[in-house]
């Protein structure tokens, strides 16, 4: 008997239904138009986005001219790209447009579906952000797509990592421009570190559609983005405590692979204090729980996560002598990007590589307060219903799964499960063997660099021909993705989510052509392209014939989105195709997630070796331990959302004073305020309200003005006059500091003094920003223990924070008002006295570089590589070895 819920799905139809069947009115009138805009000459296209562009900004709705500006935008893409959008394309523009997630399966052509909410909310003049999650992604959709925006009339810019600052300006200033998710974040930090409006780059922000929503939104929003300093130099001590860690034995410690958490154990802490004794790091009769030991601890817990939970060629690789982190969700390399509070320096130790220095934070942000500060925001993915819940709750975006243009013919294989690893690979290779005998393409899906190049050597040894996709053929990337759906290709890859490039069957028509002209480029390229599409389309029947593209998963992710994008590389435009995932009791996600009672099952089943068990309950198993997994994470991610919010809040004062002041021309009635701020409470420190005369500390007053002012006033016979009271004071106070500071102005001109105030405050804000940052992180870190005293560590830190903000405005007010009453202009003598110093210099640095040239020309025998024959090199002058470093820190370094 059908339930009501399922009898009413059947009626109305399911919510996605309802919403996918409202908007089909709204394609019906872009339709109607096309006639009327394939008539339109290629100035008529440009003319029309002018009109609507008016329109917009005289106050028309966006929505009321959403079918006009649609079908301008197709048939902009149709003449520059040769692509007619389909009805279902239209459709997932348009629930972008209006603030949802368009869930739109691989190959359903998601970035051209971009152009057309881009397109229509461009012209309203604020900008258009498209985010991508990979530079490659960001530079190669903008070029691509530059076509169509340029045929429209409108500007295009990319932003990339290590850009010129003219080049990055101009990027921004464009009607859409394309960046990665961590590009934008770090430029939205920096613009809030600058001292000048005209240095900012980033304009008000608009609308952002983000491409591989789920990707970028959920997986990377639990690590917020860090802009970081210099600190103290600890490498000696990491090296150090690296050796020890190799002699913790099992019982030394506990590891919780769910949590990722590494602690030593009583054992292990008495066996570290002994150790760290004979090493001279921990006195006799010191602990490590003497608060003095607070520093030690932090390094030897850091130097254990290292070792234990943080496995070479799967976390990270060694490159180049330095350690490279892998993104654990799309196995790409994350150059740059470094593990905070020591960690890094920890594992730069393991590996024996050169240690960098600690940094200090100086800003941060997570994603989700980056992408919530937009009016509006969109999203795209193949994969995004598993987490409708969080993209609703964080972000207010819906999610609307928009139908394929044609229907899936993708087979989806139950789950293969086998008892261990081994069976699992050697089931894995006689499935590759079968399938590659036939000539279908295979794309092996591996969750970690070592297990592809586990399953390269296997394949090796029975003689297939593959290519592997990891962070180490990372500047390949698209060459091997674009070969993957050839004849007989076999394609090792480690975590293909989010890589952005379609795999077509037969290969990739325009990446072969590219290469052909690149390889001919006298030839004739009409006659090459023609040719070489002749050849794909006999190669992309016989693809289909062997079944189309299969998808073999040698284990589940943590993420069922993960999984689905990979099976969802199969399949697409209604091709044929084939998925299929082998596991073991072994794999991470059986192992962590109780696969026990599993193993005791399959035994009691009778299971022989390298027999495999395909059943719907193991299958439901495994999505229940997904589920465990996704809900953590969610957590996780809730929680740090939670703690940054309190710090967002204070973030946004402080960033929209910073932009206040740099917009501000005159600031002395700020500088004033502050002054009389600071002279208030001085006064009611020291003259209490409502006390009577005998109760006032006139003096201490006096010694307090002399410390902040630098002004020597009568205060104590100010006290002793008849009749007087505080607020006698106070209006005394201020009149003779504004006294005093006109006298300055007088003396510096008030233009000069105006820039003065200017620079003193904004660099008073980011030194008291920077200072409460590191107070709040520390306080993050030991706020947990207060739930032992059943209280609750979100509102204890919410109320400590806002303390501690409080404090940094009061301190604020009187650093600046200290600085700027310290300040006098320069005498005649002590400018002269610069000039002759500047001058000294000067010659000194002449005489060095002629003594210099010189060496160099007596010593012809000159050998980088024999020290012998470099005489006798300054301890700070560049060792002439060629390292780069000072000699005093290379081949001049006392032992």
């Amino acid at each position: 008997m059908l339930g009501i819920g399922t009898i009413a799905k059947k009626v109305f139809g399911t919510p996605n239904d309802r919403k996918v069947k409202a908007v089909r009115p709204l394609v019906g009138k872009i339709n109607a138009l096309e006639p009327e805009f394939e008539a339109l000459s290629d100035e008529g296209i440009k003319a029309k986005t002018e009109e609507l562009a008016k329109r917009a900004m005289g106050g028309e709705t966006l929505d009321a001219l959403l079918p006009e500006a649609f079908a301008n935008c197709r048939e902009a893409a149709k003449r520059a790209l040769g692509l007619r959008a389909f009805d279902t394309q239209l459709m997932g523009g348009i629930f972008l447009h209006q603030g949802n997630i368009s869930e739109m399966k691989t190959g359903e052509g998601k970035t051209l579906v971009a152009t057309f909410p881009a397109y229509l909310n461009a012209l309203t003049g604020k900008g258009v952000h498209i985010v991508t999650v990979n530079d490659y992604l960001a530079s190669r959709d903008a070029e691509w797509m530059s076509r169509v925006y340029t045929a429209l009339g409108l500007t295009t810019g990319v932003v990339v990592p290590n850009q010129p600052d003219p080049e990055k300006k101009n990027a921004y200033s464009c009607d859409v421009t394309y960046a990665t998710n961590n590009e934008l974040g770090f430029d939205y930090l920096r613009d809030n570190m600058k001292s000048e409006l005209s240095q900012m780059y980033q304009r008000p922000h608009n609308f952002a559609i983000v491409d591989e929503v789920d990707s970028i939104l959920i997986d990377e929003a639990r690590t917020p983005l860090i802009i970081s300093g210099p600190a103290e130099d600890r490498s000696e001590m990491y090296a150090t405590i690296d050796k020890v860690i190799p002699e913790v034995q099992d019982e030394h410690f506990t590891l919780d692979e769910k949590t990722k958490q590494a602690t030593f154990t009583e054992e292990g802490n008495d066996f570290l204090e002994a150790r760290l004794v004979e090493l001279g790091l921990l006195s006799e009769g010191q602990t490590l729980y003497d608060p003095e030991s607070a520093t030690l601890v932090h390094h030897v817990n850091q130097a254990l996560k290292a070792h234990k939970l943080f496995v070479k060629d799967d976390n990270y690789i060694v490159r180049n002598d330095q350690v490279v982190l892998i993104d654990e969700f799309t196995g790409r390399m994350m150059d740059g990007r470094r593990l905070s509070d020591g960690l890094h320096q920890a594992i730069e130790a393991k590996e024996n590589v050169a240690i960098k220095p600690e940094n200090v934070t100086l800003a941060s942000v997570t994603f989700q307060n980056y992408f919530r500060l937009y009016e509006k925001l969109g999203g795209m993915t193949g994969t995004a219903t598993t987490e409708a819940e969080e993209f609703m709750e964080i972000y207010g975006l819906g999610v609307v799964e928009v139908p394929t243009n044609r229907p899936i013919a993708r087979v989806d294989d139950h789950d293969q499960v086998y008892r261990t690893a081994k069976e699992k690979f050697e089931g894995v290779v006689k499935e590759i063997k079968e399938a590659h005998a036939t000539g279908q393409p295979i794309l092996v899906g591996t969750t970690s660099i070592e297990k592809s190049e586990h399953l390269a050597r296997l394949l090796q040894a029975e003689g297939i021909k593959f290519n592997v996709l990891n962070a180490r053929q990372h500047e390949q990337e698209a060459q091997i993705v674009a070969d993957a759906g050839r004849l007989n290709a076999v394609t090792i890859a480690t975590n293909m989510a989010g890589r952005g490039t379609d795999i077509k069957l037969g290969g990739n028509v325009e990446f072969s052509i590219m290469e052909a002209i690149e390889a001919n480029p006298d030839g004739d390229h009409a006659t090459i392209r023609a040719e070489i599409e002749a050849a794909h389309d006999t190669d992309e029947q016989a693809v289909k014939d062997a079944g189309g593209l299969f998808v073999l998963a040698t284990e589940r992710h943590e993420s069922r989105r993960i999984d689905n994008q990979l099976r969802g590389r199969s399949g697409r435009q209604g091709d044929p195709g084939r998925s299929s995932f082998f596991l073991s009791l072994e794999d991470d996600l059986m192992r962590i997630f109780g696969s026990e009672r599993l193993d005791k099952v399959l035994s009691g089943l009778g299971m022989k070796d390298g027999e495999a068990i395909v059943h719907p309950w193991v299958n439901k198993s495994l999505e229940r331990a997904q589920a465990k997994v996704e809900a953590r994470n969610f957590d996780t991610r809730k929680q740090l959302l939670k703690y940054d919010d309190v710090m967002n809040d204070q973030r946004k004062v402080i960033f929209s004073q910073r932009r206040e002041i740099m917009e501000a021309t005159d600031l002395s009635e700020i500088v004033k305020d502050m002054r009389d701020q600071v002279i208030d409470d001085l006064v009611t420190d020291y003259i209490p309200p409502k006390s009577y005369a005998d109760q006032w500390d006139a003096a201490g007053l006096a010694e307090a003005v002399k410390e902040n002012f630098g002004l020597e006033l009568p205060i104590v016979e100010w006290a002793a006059e008849e009749g007087v009271d505080d607020g006698d004071i106070i209006e005394r106070l201020e009149n003779a500091c504004d006294k005093y500071m006109g006298e300055k102005t007088d003396a510096f001109g008030a233009d000069t003094m105006r820039r003065v105030e200017k620079q003193f405050l904004l660099q008073t804000i980011d030194s008291k920003w920077r200072e409460h940052l590191l107070t709040l992180n520390h306080l993050r870190s030991v706020v947990g223990f207060r739930g032992y005293a059943q209280r609750d560590p979100l509102n204890e830190y919410k109320t400590e924070g806002f303390q501690l903000f409080e404090s940094l405005l009061d301190g604020l007010r009187t650093d600046v008002t200290k600085q700027l009453s310290r300040i006098r202009p320069m005498s005649k003598e002590e400018q002269e006295e610069m000039v002759a110093q500047a001058r000294q210099q000067q010659q000194a640095m002449a005489a060095q570089q002629a003594a210099a040239a010189v060496a160099g020309q007596v010593r012809e025998g000159f050998d980088e590589k024999d020290p012998t024959t470099w005489g006798n090199p300054s301890r700070n002058d560049d060792c002439p070895c060629g390292s780069g470093k000072k000699f005093k820190h290379c081949h001049g370094r006392i032992a």
